[in-house]
């Protein structure tokens, strides 16, 4: 984990002064669990959640609140304010600031999508198969949340249908739970885009998953 953290830090900035990294997947694989190990790894860097701005009325449909509270205010350089979604109320909350560090994490389903990723430094992706992200997800949340994963796995299939982040991931996460890390680095289709994105051409002389 140290390895991918000193890589992040050495990329150009792609939002302002900040290397805006997105962790994406299915719902279930891993993805804020795999984040907050990533974020003290680079000395607690500062973590969106994307559960915090969705809502129950817009799954998917949040580009225009992240530009506005998150991306807007991190490319001039200023501590952005967002109004996180309280599941449970069904209403979003107060503000809450979000710094514009070296390197601050974007998690969750969407974190690739087309409108973000020119404001990204590196996108990761969750290497798990969507069926078993699901099912690991619904064993989380339990019986209760069956009729919400239900709405979810709709939801989410159309997102990724019109707007997939697999093909422009530069690396690849998957799970190796006998390894020292608890992750193995592969490799992303997006590494061979040839620059098509500036902010993250990544070489493979510099590729931190050769290192892993």
């Amino acid at each position: 984990m140290q390895q991918l953290a000193a890589f992040l830090r050495r990329l150009p900035p792609s939002c302002g002064p900040v290397r805006l990294v997105g962790v994406d997947g299915h719902a279930g694989s891993g993805k804020s669990t795999f984040a907050d190990r990533l974020a003290r790894a680079l000395g607690d860097a500062p973590v969106l959640h994307l559960d915090d701005v969705a809502s129950h009325d817009a799954m998917f449909d949040w580009t225009d609140r992240l530009l506005g509270q998150v991306i807007g205010p991190l490319s001039r350089g200023a501590t952005a304010r967002y109004t996180p979604y309280d599941w449970h109320a069904r209403r979003f909350g107060a503000p809450r600031p979000l710094h514009p560090a070296p390197v601050v994490l974007v998690e969750g389903v969407g974190a690739g999508r087309r409108a973000l990723r020119p404001y990204l430094a590196c996108l990761l992706w969750m290497d798990l198969p969507e069926e078993e992200s699901w099912a690991r997800g619904r064993e989380r949340d339990g019986a209760e949340l069956g009729e919400f994963w239900a709405g979810w796995v709709r939801a989410e299939r159309r997102h990724f249908a019109d707007d997939p982040s697999l093909p422009h991931a530069d690396l690849l996460v998957r799970r190796s739970p006998g390894g020292a890390e608890g992750y193995r680095l592969l490799p992303g289709p997006g590494r061979t885009r040839g620059g098509a994105e500036p902010n993250r051409n990544i070489t493979q002389s510099e590729d931190p998953a050769a290192l892993w």
